[in-house]
């Protein structure tokens, strides 16, 4: 899920029909949590718990929609305007407000390198 951060909270757009938004209006916990990491000694990550809000108004979705798109794709300029629209096409934005939030750094461990194996090792 790609994400945008505006004015310190977590935002992110996502089909105004999808499963994720039905969801969120029956009952509006959420949990999001961001990872990286290939091995057990470079795992990092944080988990955010709290409401998500349906924001349904065009002017936060279109803001949502390009801090989105420069986190991913780099600067945004007017011509690109198009493709944000094309994104956004049948949007809304969610705001994610944090209630509780859980972090891990498993570089701390001081831990020795683990090599990367298994069958998806290939594709990493």
């Amino acid at each position: 899920m790609w994400y945008a951060v505006i004015d310190g909270q977590v935002w992110f757009e996502t089909k105004s029909r999808s499963q994720k938004a039905v969801n969120l209006r029956r009952d509006p916990r959420i949990t999001v949590m961001v990872e990286d990491g290939h091995t057990y000694d470079t795992l990092r990550g944080v988990s955010l718990e709290g409401t998500g809000e349906i924001v349904d108004d065009a002017d936060l979705l279109w803001q949502v929609g390009v801090s989105i798109w420069e986190r991913y794709n780099g600067p945004y300029t007017e011509d690109l305007s198009p493709l944000v629209e094309f994104m956004l096409h049948k949007r809304v934005a969610v705001r994610v407000d944090t209630e509780r939030v859980r972090s891990w750094d498993h570089r701390k461990l001081g831990m020795d390198p683990i090599p990367l194996g298994g069958t998806t090792a290939e594709f990493l």
